[in-house]
C-alpha cells in the first residue's frame, strides 16, 4: 500500500476532487487531507474537514483527516491532547531551532513536518532528530514545493534539495516519510517517482520505498492506537460479548413446518413410538427382522427341548419357532 499523508484541504471542491482522483490513478491507497493552523489556537478545535465529503471520492482511497500546527513560541500551551482527538493525524511544523528541539523531545505528535522550501538558519543535528525517532515520531519531507516552483528563480527547488539531503544525513535515513503537499493535481507524483527522487537526495531504493509505504503506515497505525487504545499500549479487539444461543433442532423443524417431527426429535423418541405409544412399539418390534444369531439360538433351544422332553404342554413361542425352522417337538412312538 502507498500513502500520501499531506494533501492540503481547500474549499475548492473541484480541485480537491481532481487531486484525489489523480492520486487514485497513481496507485495510492491512503490519503490524508491536511488542515493547517497557525498562530493562536481557536476556541473551537473541531475539524473543518467533513467526515463525508461533498463529492464521491474514489472507492480505492481511504481518506484521513490531518492537522498541521505551526510552532513559533515553545512556551505557549497548544492544547495538543484536545487537538489530536479531533483528527486522525497530528503534525507539528516548527519554524525555529528551539521549537524543533521541543517538538522532538517533549511534544506529543505523530509527525514533524518541516518547510524545506525555505532556508533554515541552523543545521539539523542527529541528537535532536534522534530523540524524536526514539519516541516513535517520524520526520516528513514534502516535495511539491520544489516541483511547481515558479517565479523565484528556482530558489525553493535548491533549498528543498539541500535541506532534504541534510535531513537524510542527520537521521541516517531512518524514520523518513515523504508526502506531496500538493495543492494541485499537477504537483502529484507516483510512488516510484518518489522513490527515484529520494535516491537523488541520497536515500537508497529500499529506504525510499519505505518512505511511502511502511514508515507512513506506522504513522497511521500509531496515531490510531493513541486515540483508540488505553495509553497507546492496550487495544481491546474483542470484548467477550455473549454469542447468540444456538438454534435447537426442534426450533429448526418448527420453522420448516414439521412441528410434530421436531417434538419427537426433541424427546429422543422414534416417530412410530411417539405416534402410536406402546402399540406402535409392539408393532415395530414384530415387524423387525430376526437376526441370524437369534435364529440359531432359538433353533438350538428347540433342539434341546426335543431331545429332553419335559412334562406339560410346550410353550407357545417354542411351538411357533419349531414350526418356523421344521424342528417341531414330537415325541417318538413306542415300539409295539
Amino acid at each position: 500500500m502507498f500513502y500520501d499523508l499531506n494533501v492540503p484541504w481547500t474549499t475548492n471542491q473541484a480541485e480537491i476532487q481532481r487531486t484525489l482522483s489523480f492520486l487514485a490513478e497513481l496507485d495510492y491507497n491512503v490519503v490524508a487531507l491536511n488542515h493547517t493552523i497557525s498562530g493562536k489556537l481557536p476556541a473551537d478545535l473541531k475539524s473543518p474537514i467533513p467526515k463525508s465529503l461533498p463529492f464521491q471520492p474514489p472507492p480505492s482511497l481511504r481518506i484521513l483527516q490531518r492537522c498541521t500546527l505551526l510552532l513559533t513560541d515553545p512556551s505557549q500551551n497548544h492544547r495538543l491532547a484536545t487537538l489530536s482527538s479531533n483528527y486522525d493525524i497530528l503534525a507539528l511544523r516548527p519554524t525555529n531551532e528551539r521549537a524543533l528541539q521541543q517538538a522532538c523531545q517533549s511534544l506529543d505528535a505523530d509527525l514533524i513536518s518541516l518547510d524545506l522550501s525555505s532556508r533554515f538558519p541552523f543545521h539539523f543535528k542527529h541528537k535532536t532528530l534522534g530523540a524524536a525517532l526514539q519516541r516513535g515520531v517520524k520526520i516528513e519531507i514534502c516535495y511539491a514545493c520544489g516541483v511547481l516552483a515558479v517565479g523565484d528563480g528556482g530558489m525553493a527547488r535548491r533549498n528543498l534539495i539541500s535541506n532534504a539531503t541534510e535531513l537524510i544525513r542527520a537521521t541516517r535515513g531512518r524514520g523518513i516519510v515523504i508526502s506531496s503537499e500538493a495543492k494541485k493535481a499537477l504537483a502529484c507524483r507516483g510512488p516510484w517517482d518518489v522513490v527515484n527522487l529520494a535516491a537523488v537526495w541520497g536515500l537508497g531504493q529500499e529506504r525510499g520505498r519505505e518512505t511511502v509505504g511502511r514508515e507512513a503506515r506506522t504513522v497511521v497505525v500509531q496515531a490510531e492506537m493513541k486515540r483508540r487504545s488505553f495509553r497507546g499500549v492496550i487495544d481491546i479487539v474483542y470484548g467477550g460479548e455473549k454469542p447468540p444461543p444456538p438454534v435447537k433442532p426442534a426450533e429448526e423443524a418448527g420453522k420448516k413446518g414439521d412441528k410434530g417431527l421436531g417434538k419427537v426429535q426433541a424427546l429422543g423418541k422414534r416417530k412410530a413410538d411417539a405416534l402410536f405409544g406402546d402399540k406402535g412399539k409392539q408393532q415395530s418390534e414384530e415387524t423387525k427382522p430376526i437376526s441370524k444369531r437369534e435364529q440359531k439360538r432359538r433353533a438350538k433351544k428347540a433342539r434341546l427341548e426335543a431331545e429332553n422332553p419335559v412334562d406339560g404342554p410346550p410353550h407357545e413361542a417354542d411351538v411357533d419357532v419349531s414350526k418356523a425352522f421344521g424342528t417341531e417337538n414330537t415325541k417318538p412312538t413306542e415300539a409295539g
